[in-house]
């Protein structure tokens, strides 16, 4: 068996779990997420527990349960305390703005950029350079991180351009004759 799978999930007070018609919900104080869980795992509930195991002794099984196991802890995370992705703009007059459900960012591109944040996603500016994406969905808030940081990733020579927080950029020494 998956060692990960092996270590039951905690569900903490204020959590509540559904597990129906293949069909994982997670509900908590920040919002309700669900799953479809694949006919090779099996997941039971154990008084304050969740236990994930394979429903069959196959290798294909035995990953596919420490895989669920790491998703349902996710799901229990995220519907307590949320994740967040923290993006940085670096490069002269790139600047963002949070307006409701969309994110302006000026790239220094001819044009704004408007990036419309999707279901269960807000975003923050603290300041003018950096952008806070929360969320309930690990996933989600990873992808749109992504998508953002897409429209302008950081180039090698001067490091301008949309880069995560902890990011470290190498930059490439210029060209001599």
């Amino acid at each position: 068996m998956s060692r990960v799978a092996k270590v039951p999930v905690p569900v903490p007070a204020g959590v509540d779990v559904q597990i129906a018609d293949g069909t994982i919900t997670v509900k908590g104080p920040l919002g309700s997420l669900n799953l479809r869980v694949n006919p090779l795992v099996t997941i039971v509930r154990e008084g304050a527990e969740l236990l994930v195991k394979a429903a069959t002794e196959t290798r294909d099984a035995d990953a596919m349960s420490g895989t669920f196991r790491a998703l349902v802890a996710n799901m229990v995370t995220g519907v307590t305390r949320g994740f967040e992705k923290k993006l940085q703009l670096v490069g002269t007059g790139y600047r963002a703005q949070a307006q409701g459900a969309s994110l302006n960012l000026s790239l220094g591109f001819s044009h704004p950029v408007v990036y419309k944040l999707p279901d269960g996603i807000k975003a923050e500016t603290p300041t003018q350079n950096d952008i806070l994406i929360k969320g309930a969905d690990r996933q989600k808030v990873g992808q749109v991180a992504a998508e953002i940081r897409a429209y302008k990733s950081p180039e090698p020579y001067k490091g301008k351009g949309v880069r995560y927080a902890d990011e470290k950029v190498v930059l490439k020494e210029v060209k001599k004759k």
